[in-house]
Protein backbone atom coordinates (compact mmCIF):
# COMPACT_ATOMS: atom_id res chain seq x y z
CA UNK A 1 0.00 0.00 0.00
CA UNK A 2 1.43 3.39 -0.99
CA UNK A 3 1.71 5.91 1.82
CA UNK A 4 0.50 9.47 1.45
CA UNK A 5 4.11 10.64 1.38
CA UNK A 6 4.93 8.21 -1.45
CA UNK A 7 1.96 9.38 -3.52
CA UNK A 8 2.75 13.07 -3.01
CA UNK A 9 6.43 12.53 -3.85
CA UNK A 10 5.45 10.64 -7.00
CA UNK A 11 3.18 13.51 -8.00
CA UNK A 12 5.98 16.03 -7.49
CA UNK A 13 8.39 13.94 -9.57
CA UNK A 14 5.88 13.76 -12.43
CA UNK A 15 5.19 17.49 -12.23
CA UNK A 16 8.90 18.37 -12.31
CA UNK A 17 9.70 15.98 -15.16
CA UNK A 18 6.86 17.28 -17.33
CA UNK A 19 7.40 21.02 -16.76
CA UNK A 20 9.54 22.99 -19.22
CA UNK A 21 10.40 26.67 -19.61
CA UNK A 22 12.01 29.10 -22.03
CA UNK A 23 12.73 32.83 -22.24
CA UNK A 24 10.26 34.79 -24.35
CA UNK A 25 10.22 38.59 -24.79
CA UNK A 26 11.38 39.43 -21.29
CA UNK A 27 9.20 36.75 -19.70
CA UNK A 28 9.86 33.13 -18.78
CA UNK A 29 7.28 30.91 -20.45
CA UNK A 30 6.47 27.88 -18.28
CA UNK A 31 4.75 24.94 -19.96
CA UNK A 32 3.00 22.67 -17.48
CA UNK A 33 1.76 19.09 -17.93
CA UNK A 34 -1.84 20.13 -17.28
CA UNK A 35 -4.17 20.28 -20.26
CA UNK A 36 -6.80 22.92 -21.00
CA UNK A 37 -10.19 22.34 -22.64
CA UNK A 38 -8.55 21.94 -26.05
CA UNK A 39 -6.00 19.38 -24.82
CA UNK A 40 -3.23 21.97 -25.10
CA UNK A 41 -0.68 22.30 -22.31
CA UNK A 42 -1.42 25.16 -19.92
CA UNK A 43 1.27 27.84 -20.06
CA UNK A 44 2.19 30.43 -17.45
CA UNK A 45 4.39 33.50 -17.79
CA UNK A 46 6.84 34.69 -15.14
CA UNK A 47 8.94 37.80 -14.63
CA UNK A 48 10.45 39.78 -11.77
CA UNK A 49 8.94 43.20 -11.04
CA UNK A 50 10.19 45.46 -8.24
CA UNK A 51 11.74 42.63 -6.27
CA UNK A 52 8.85 40.18 -6.51
CA UNK A 53 7.70 37.65 -9.06
CA UNK A 54 4.57 38.02 -11.19
CA UNK A 55 2.94 34.87 -12.58
CA UNK A 56 0.14 35.20 -15.14
CA UNK A 57 -1.79 33.31 -17.79
CA UNK A 58 -1.54 36.42 -20.02
CA UNK A 59 -5.34 36.59 -20.27
CA UNK A 60 -5.66 33.31 -22.15
CA UNK A 61 -8.13 31.52 -19.85
CA UNK A 62 -10.87 34.15 -19.88
CA UNK A 63 -10.31 35.13 -23.54
CA UNK A 64 -10.64 31.50 -24.61
CA UNK A 65 -13.91 31.08 -22.72
CA UNK A 66 -15.38 34.24 -24.27
CA UNK A 67 -14.28 33.20 -27.76
CA UNK A 68 -15.92 29.83 -27.16
CA UNK A 69 -19.26 31.50 -26.50
CA UNK A 70 -19.21 31.62 -22.70
CA UNK A 71 -19.92 35.27 -21.92
CA UNK A 72 -18.99 36.51 -18.45
CA UNK A 73 -21.00 39.74 -18.64
CA UNK A 74 -23.78 38.92 -16.17
CA UNK A 75 -23.68 39.70 -12.46
CA UNK A 76 -24.20 36.03 -11.56
CA UNK A 77 -21.32 34.80 -13.68
CA UNK A 78 -18.99 37.57 -12.50
CA UNK A 79 -19.79 36.70 -8.89
CA UNK A 80 -19.13 33.01 -9.53
CA UNK A 81 -15.81 33.82 -11.20
CA UNK A 82 -14.80 36.16 -8.38
CA UNK A 83 -15.68 33.58 -5.74
CA UNK A 84 -13.62 30.93 -7.52
CA UNK A 85 -10.56 33.14 -7.89
CA UNK A 86 -10.76 34.37 -4.29
CA UNK A 87 -10.67 30.77 -3.10
CA UNK A 88 -7.21 30.41 -4.62
CA UNK A 89 -5.94 33.90 -3.82
CA UNK A 90 -5.74 34.76 -7.53
CA UNK A 91 -6.32 38.27 -8.87
CA UNK A 92 -7.80 39.49 -12.14
CA UNK A 93 -5.25 41.73 -13.84
CA UNK A 94 -5.22 43.82 -16.99
CA UNK A 95 -6.83 42.29 -20.09
CA UNK A 96 -8.60 39.77 -17.81
CA UNK A 97 -5.38 37.98 -17.00
CA UNK A 98 -5.29 35.65 -14.01
CA UNK A 99 -2.23 36.42 -11.92
CA UNK A 100 -0.48 36.06 -8.61
CA UNK A 101 2.57 37.67 -7.01
CA UNK A 102 5.20 35.70 -5.15
CA UNK A 103 8.53 35.81 -3.36
CA UNK A 104 11.19 33.12 -3.86
CA UNK A 105 9.88 31.47 -0.68
CA UNK A 106 6.24 31.42 -1.80
CA UNK A 107 6.79 30.81 -5.50
CA UNK A 108 5.91 27.09 -5.53
CA UNK A 109 2.72 27.64 -3.53
CA UNK A 110 1.58 30.61 -5.60
CA UNK A 111 2.30 28.80 -8.89
CA UNK A 112 0.26 25.86 -7.62
CA UNK A 113 -2.61 28.18 -6.67
CA UNK A 114 -2.64 29.83 -10.10
CA UNK A 115 -2.69 26.48 -11.88
CA UNK A 116 -5.53 25.25 -9.68
CA UNK A 117 -7.48 28.44 -10.39
CA UNK A 118 -7.03 28.09 -14.16
CA UNK A 119 -8.21 24.48 -14.06
CA UNK A 120 -11.17 25.43 -11.85
CA UNK A 121 -12.25 28.33 -14.08
CA UNK A 122 -11.89 26.19 -17.19
CA UNK A 123 -14.06 23.50 -15.66
CA UNK A 124 -16.57 25.81 -13.95
CA UNK A 125 -17.44 27.63 -17.15
CA UNK A 126 -17.05 24.71 -19.54
CA UNK A 127 -19.97 24.73 -21.98
CA UNK A 128 -20.99 22.26 -24.65
CA UNK A 129 -23.29 24.77 -26.35
CA UNK A 130 -22.78 28.50 -26.72
CA UNK A 131 -26.29 29.31 -25.56
CA UNK A 132 -26.16 27.31 -22.31
CA UNK A 133 -27.79 29.31 -19.50
CA UNK A 134 -26.93 27.31 -16.42
CA UNK A 135 -23.63 26.23 -14.93
CA UNK A 136 -23.19 22.73 -13.61
CA UNK A 137 -21.93 23.96 -10.23
CA UNK A 138 -25.16 25.88 -9.74
CA UNK A 139 -27.20 22.85 -10.78
CA UNK A 140 -25.47 20.75 -8.14
CA UNK A 141 -26.02 23.40 -5.45
CA UNK A 142 -29.71 23.64 -6.36
CA UNK A 143 -30.06 19.87 -6.19
CA UNK A 144 -28.42 19.75 -2.76
CA UNK A 145 -30.76 22.50 -1.56
CA UNK A 146 -33.83 20.78 -2.99
CA UNK A 147 -32.80 17.44 -1.47
CA UNK A 148 -32.38 19.09 1.94
CA UNK A 149 -28.70 18.15 2.10
CA UNK A 150 -26.69 20.33 4.48
CA UNK A 151 -23.39 21.60 3.14
CA UNK A 152 -20.72 24.27 3.32
CA UNK A 153 -19.67 25.59 -0.10
CA UNK A 154 -16.16 26.47 -1.26
CA UNK A 155 -14.11 24.99 1.56
CA UNK A 156 -10.30 24.97 1.60
CA UNK A 157 -8.00 22.59 3.48
CA UNK A 158 -4.21 22.54 3.90
CA UNK A 159 -2.71 19.27 2.78
CA UNK A 160 0.26 17.11 3.71
CA UNK A 161 2.34 19.07 1.19
CA UNK A 162 1.34 22.35 2.94
CA UNK A 163 -0.49 23.36 -0.23
CA UNK A 164 -4.06 24.62 0.09
CA UNK A 165 -6.76 22.79 -1.87
CA UNK A 166 -10.29 24.01 -2.54
CA UNK A 167 -13.32 21.74 -2.64
CA UNK A 168 -16.82 22.65 -3.77
CA UNK A 169 -18.94 21.27 -0.94
CA UNK A 170 -18.35 19.77 2.50
CA UNK A 171 -21.20 17.82 4.09
CA UNK A 172 -20.67 17.46 7.85
CA UNK A 173 -20.52 14.18 9.72
CA UNK A 174 -23.78 12.78 11.06
CA UNK A 175 -24.69 9.86 13.31
CA UNK A 176 -24.83 7.47 10.39
CA UNK A 177 -22.43 9.00 7.83
CA UNK A 178 -18.87 10.36 7.92
CA UNK A 179 -17.83 13.76 6.63
CA UNK A 180 -18.31 13.93 2.85
CA UNK A 181 -16.21 16.11 0.54
CA UNK A 182 -17.50 16.88 -2.97
CA UNK A 183 -15.83 18.32 -6.00
CA UNK A 184 -17.91 19.19 -9.05
CA UNK A 185 -16.29 18.19 -12.35
CA UNK A 186 -18.11 19.71 -15.28
CA UNK A 187 -15.72 18.38 -17.90
CA UNK A 188 -14.83 14.87 -16.64
CA UNK A 189 -11.46 14.18 -18.21
CA UNK A 190 -8.42 12.40 -16.82
CA UNK A 191 -6.56 15.60 -15.90
CA UNK A 192 -9.44 16.95 -13.82
CA UNK A 193 -9.85 13.56 -12.14
CA UNK A 194 -6.14 13.33 -11.31
CA UNK A 195 -6.13 16.88 -10.01
CA UNK A 196 -8.93 16.01 -7.59
CA UNK A 197 -7.20 12.76 -6.66
CA UNK A 198 -4.01 14.57 -5.67
CA UNK A 199 -5.97 17.18 -3.68
CA UNK A 200 -7.85 14.47 -1.79
CA UNK A 201 -4.80 12.30 -1.09
CA UNK A 202 -2.91 15.36 0.08
CA UNK A 203 -5.64 16.47 2.52
CA UNK A 204 -7.27 13.20 3.60
CA UNK A 205 -5.06 12.66 6.64
CA UNK A 206 -5.96 16.10 7.99
CA UNK A 207 -9.69 15.36 7.87
CA UNK A 208 -11.70 13.44 10.49
CA UNK A 209 -11.21 9.68 10.44
CA UNK A 210 -13.52 8.03 7.92
CA UNK A 211 -14.07 11.10 5.74
CA UNK A 212 -14.97 10.22 2.16
CA UNK A 213 -14.80 12.06 -1.15
CA UNK A 214 -17.11 12.12 -4.15
CA UNK A 215 -16.59 13.53 -7.63
CA UNK A 216 -19.86 14.84 -9.07
CA UNK A 217 -19.46 14.18 -12.80
CA UNK A 218 -21.41 15.94 -15.53
CA UNK A 219 -22.53 13.13 -17.82
CA UNK A 220 -25.36 15.08 -19.45
CA UNK A 221 -23.23 16.16 -22.39
CA UNK A 222 -20.14 14.01 -21.91
CA UNK A 223 -19.41 10.32 -21.75
CA UNK A 224 -17.40 9.46 -18.65
CA UNK A 225 -14.39 7.49 -19.81
CA UNK A 226 -12.90 4.53 -18.01
CA UNK A 227 -9.68 6.47 -17.38
CA UNK A 228 -11.66 9.00 -15.33
CA UNK A 229 -13.35 6.46 -13.09
CA UNK A 230 -10.08 4.53 -12.65
CA UNK A 231 -8.22 7.70 -11.65
CA UNK A 232 -10.88 8.39 -9.01
CA UNK A 233 -11.55 4.94 -7.59
CA UNK A 234 -7.83 4.12 -7.31
CA UNK A 235 -7.63 6.91 -4.73
CA UNK A 236 -10.84 5.95 -2.91
CA UNK A 237 -12.93 8.71 -4.50
CA UNK A 238 -16.48 7.78 -5.36
CA UNK A 239 -17.61 8.74 -8.89
CA UNK A 240 -21.09 10.31 -8.71
CA UNK A 241 -22.52 10.65 -12.24
CA UNK A 242 -25.11 13.43 -12.41
CA UNK A 243 -27.63 11.15 -14.15
CA UNK A 244 -27.51 8.83 -11.10
CA UNK A 245 -27.52 11.51 -8.38
CA UNK A 246 -30.72 10.26 -6.77
CA UNK A 247 -29.01 6.95 -6.03
CA UNK A 248 -26.59 8.85 -3.77
CA UNK A 249 -29.21 10.87 -1.94
CA UNK A 250 -29.27 8.75 1.22
CA UNK A 251 -25.47 8.76 1.52
CA UNK A 252 -25.37 12.55 1.31
CA UNK A 253 -28.54 13.58 3.12
CA UNK A 254 -28.13 11.42 6.23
Amino acid sequence: MNTTSDLVDRYYAWLKAKTTWREARGWTEITTPYLDRHNDYIQLYLREVDGEYVLTDDGYTIADLIQSGCSLDTARRKALLRSTLNGFGVQMGESSSLEVKATPETFALRKHSLLQAILAVNDLFYVARANVESFFFEDVALWLDGADIRYTPRVSFIGHSRYTHQFDFAIPKSRSQPERILRVINNPNKDNAQNFAFAWVDTKESRPVGSVAYAVLNDRDHTIGEAVTEALTSYDIGPLPWSRRDEFHDRLAA
